[in-house]
């Protein structure tokens, strides 16, 4: 982004002008990772397999694909890996999510009829980030008084699984190198509370060999992201986060991993720079392409 990359970002912490900004703009300021420019003008690849077993339609996002492309191209490798042939439509965007966590409804219906649109054809939409599954796993809800979209929204809902859920419901196939790590595991809120998603991903981690998945306090306490909590209640999520990171690096972890783009934001912010933060899937597909570091 053009604030990173002239340097304003630094003017700004340098200059003290960051602290005589609003609380909501100090709080975006600071989630705010960097940005690679070949992330802004490339797209997820699609895969395919030598022998498919499956195909799947990868939903790319709009923060997902701007902030954490990595995540994207990961999540196609290792299915692909899989054998899972990956589409990535075109003409997806965003999914929804933000407008509805932000009360606009309307706006959130708009882009879930451009999403179902796009996604039209396919058995299943594989989704990373856990505030974007939960939300098209409602589009059934969302659009169930709009006639023209009300039977197809339910029928999206309905083939929408998270990345776990994928690997989980495939054998695998694909050869795991060793990783020597120490992995916590946070569960997103709006996987493990809105899907109840929680095992899934954990029995992924522990298909890597050499991976010690260890517990920690306070497990099931929200990270403070939540949404846009984090930017609507600036306190009271920088509270959140510095509890939920002071749990999990108790551990002493190499690896903190979470499957949604929120809580990495908010994690990274508060975890420091001692061990990794990454969503599960890329730690799979290090394993998979035999990437020690």
């Amino acid at each position: 982004m053009l604030y990173q990359r002239l340097g304003l970002r630094w003017l700004t912490r340098r200059s003290g002008l960051l602290g005589r900004l609003p609380a909501r703009a100090r709080a975006l300021e600071g989630l705010l990772p960097p940005v690679r420019v070949r992330d802004l003008v490339s797209r997820t690849q699609e895969k395919t397999p030598t022998r498919p077993r499956r195909t799947v339609a990868l939903l790319t996002g709009c923060a997902q694909r701007v902030f954490f492309k990595p995540v994207n191209d990961a999540t196609a490798r290792v299915l692909a890996a899989e054998g899972c042939r990956v589409a990535v439509p075109k003409g997806q965007g965003c999914c929804g999510a933000l407008s509805l966590h932000t009360g606009r409804d309307e706006e959130a219906r708009a882009f879930a009829r451009r999403t179902i649109d796009a996604f039209e054809g396919y058995d299943t939409v594989v989704v990373n980030v856990a505030g974007c599954g939960s939300v098209l796993k409602e589009y059934g809800e969302l659009l169930h008084d709009d006639p023209g979209y009300a039977e197809r929204a339910a029928a999206l809902a309905a083939r929408v699984r998270d990345v776990s859920e994928v690997l989980a419901e495939l054998e695998p196939v694909a050869e795991r190198h060793p990783l020597p790590l120490r992995v916590v595991y946070h569960d997103a809120c709006h996987l493990a509370n809105a899907q109840g998603i929680t095992r899934e991903p954990r029995d992924a981690l522990r298909t890597i060999p050499g991976v010690e998945l260890v517990d920690v306090p306070e497990e099931k306490i929200c990270c403070g992201s939540a949404g846009v909590y984090n930017l609507l209640q600036a306190g009271t999520a920088e509270q959140l986060g510095r509890r939920k990171a002071e749990n999990l690096m108790s551990a002493r972890p190499d690896v903190i991993a979470t499957g949604n783009a929120g809580c990495l934001l908010q994690i990274r912010r508060y975890a420091g720079d001692g061990p990794l933060i990454m969503h599960p899937v890329e730690l799979l597909d290090r394993s998979i392409r035999g990437l020690a570091e």
